[in-house]
């Protein structure tokens, strides 16, 4: 449960940053709020644990095509995706484009690529 409650709040930040260094031009959020973030990282999980398995499968011809860069496209989506769906509950926010999507979506994920090696620490000790 602790684990679940880090990756949380990590994904929540990697959310913040994405949508704060992004936000004037590529990125409009509905909230500023630190509870709209969380709410969004927790619409993410979901999205992430239904849709993405979906995709991959889906699009396996594509990823084999493009040596894996195909995964970048599935990110993108799901990044726009879980904004759209955030939005609809009024916590996610707006991508103008593809750029901002891709970009965002890189963000959120190097961070939470990083955040793994302190949680695998985490979870050792």
């Amino acid at each position: 449960m602790k684990r679940f409650i880090v990756r949380l709040l990590v994904t929540a930040l990697a959310f913040y940053v994405a949508v704060a260094l992004l936000s004037p031009q590529y990125i409009q959020p509905s909230s500023d709020n630190w509870l709209s973030f969380i709410w969004l990282a927790l619409i993410f999980g979901i999205i992430n644990a239904v849709v993405r398995p979906i995709l991959v499968v889906l699009g396996c011809p594509f990823i084999i095509l493009t040596l894996g860069l195909g995964i970048l496209v599935i990110n993108t989506a799901l990044f726009a995706l879980a904004g759209w769906v955030g939005n609809q509950f009024g916590v996610g926010f707006t991508v103008s484009g593809f750029w901002g999507a891709f970009l965002g979506s890189l963000i959120v994920s190097l961070i939470l690529f990083v955040s793994q090696f302190f949680i695998e620490d985490m979870r050792k000790k």
